[in-house]
């Protein structure tokens, strides 16, 4: 094994036990102590290699590698280290950890970049702490306002605010990032599907990211007691939830095109066994790599929510994030082939059915992404697995196209 693959081991299986569900996956939500102790690692290492740190008032975590260029954009290169609950131990990590050895390889080789490399790790990609997902990438960009992110609570009503105060980061600090400042977007990720695995392939050469959207639906009806209420005296939002619900796969399948929707989380008020729901609150989200299969879901997914309103059930509608798809830069895509060839690694194109921070940063700079395989394409569970080989391999091809890019000598 190279040394190489021992440091990839080694940072992955340190940040894994960062995690709020010891030997049941990582949970490792944003602002939480577990967040705290993967993020004082990665300071750590990025002070290693000899970069100079700096966090934003999102909690974003930035290691830069000046260039001799005055005042030129950086080359950009990393991913996110938030999680879902139980997850795995690859989902965002994979590509953190790729940045930091990009930036460890021109230490290593004394390398001096005409333009910065900077090391990016972002923060509540996932969304399973503040909803709506890709928060760190949002906020650089300007996609979310300084007011809207100080009005975001968790589940618990805890503000952003609140949360980052009480692990030591400055809320106050600059969100949105000047785009002159951005040259390029680098960013690794485990594939999450079969796909690479399957063929053989050790790297996927993403061409184009979803269109995504997510709703978040609240129905409201009447409680009372499940013994003593006729019914048809009864106005149970569980039961109008459910059968809401139960249309949308119908709803995916006739739009086609690979469109997928997915309810994946409901919360029921009083959540008693005896009571009639007064009140469940689910999220809708909507994906296909065409947007307008994506806008048509969302208005019949709202036509069809709306049409229960009456009879003592009250429907409401909030669209949390939309993204429409995004095309890779085909320039750096290029260069990225160019290097797997010189490297000798086949690669294959892929589309990414899943949303990720390069497709919102494409919005203000030339992103590419490259995928490396998911053991039997799991992911989002304690099973997700990827090669360190793998890794190291993609670390190769990024470290390439990053000399390229800063023009490192």
């Amino acid at each position: 094994m190279s040394d190489l693959q021992q440091r990839i081991e080694k940072h992955i299986e340190i940040l894994s036990q960062f995690t709020a569900t010891p030997g049941k996956g990582t949970t490792r939500l944003t602002y939480s102590e577990e967040d705290l102790q993967a993020r004082n690692y990665i300071k750590e290492i990025m002070k290693e290699y000899g970069l100079s740190v700096r966090e934003d008032g999102l909690g974003n975590i930035f290691g830069k590698l000046e260039g001799t260029l005055k005042d030129a954009p950086s080359v950009l290169v990393g991913s996110h280290f938030d999680s879902v609950p139980n997850g795995g131990s690859y989902d965002g990590p994979a590509g953190v950890v790729a940045g930091l050895e990009v930036a460890g390889l021109f230490s290593k080789n004394n390398l001096k970049p005409k333009y910065p490399l900077e090391v990016i790790a972002l923060i509540e990609e996932e969304g399973a702490r503040f909803g709506g997902g890709l928060m760190g990438s949002r906020g650089i960009v300007g996609l979310l306002t300084e007011e809207e992110f100080f009005n975001i609570t968790d589940k618990d009503g805890k503000t952003t605010v609140e949360a980052m105060t009480g692990i030591g980061l400055d809320p106050s600090l600059q969100k949105k990032r000047d785009p002159k400042t951005l040259k390029a977007f680098l960013e690794l990720h485990i594939e999450q599907g079969p796909i690479l695995e399957e063929k053989g392939i050790p790297i996927g050469m993403v061409e184009a990211i979803v269109g995504l959207t997510q709703l978040e639906v609240t129905v409201e009806g009447r409680a009372g007691h499940a013994g003593t209420t006729p019914m048809d005296r009864r106005a149970d939002a569980l039961v109008a939830a459910a059968q809401m619900i139960a249309k949308f796969p119908e709803f995916a399948c006739k739009e086609g095109d690979g469109t997928v929707i997915t309810t994946g989380r409901l919360n029921v008020w009083p959540n008693g066994a005896n009571v009639i729901p007064d009140k469940v609150v689910f999220t809708v989200d909507i994906r296909s790599g065409k947007e307008e299969r994506v806008l048509e879901a969302v208005e019949k997914v709202m036509e069809w929510v709306k049409s229960y309103n009456g009879h003592g059930i009250k429907t409401t509608v909030q669209q949390q994030l939309y993204m429409p798809p995004k095309v890779m830069n085909q320039q750096i895509v290029s260069l990225l082939k160019q290097k797997c060839s010189e490297l000798n690694l086949s690669y294959c194109s892929i589309n990414s059915g899943a949303g990720h921070d390069a497709m919102v940063l494409s919005d203000v700079t030339d992103v590419a992404m490259l995928f490396i395989p998911s053991k039997d394409g799991l992911s989002h569970c304690p099973e997700e697995w990827s090669s360190s080989k793998d890794i190291a391999n993609a670390v190769e091809i990024l470290y390439e196209a990053a000399k390229t890019l800063t023009e490192a000598e």
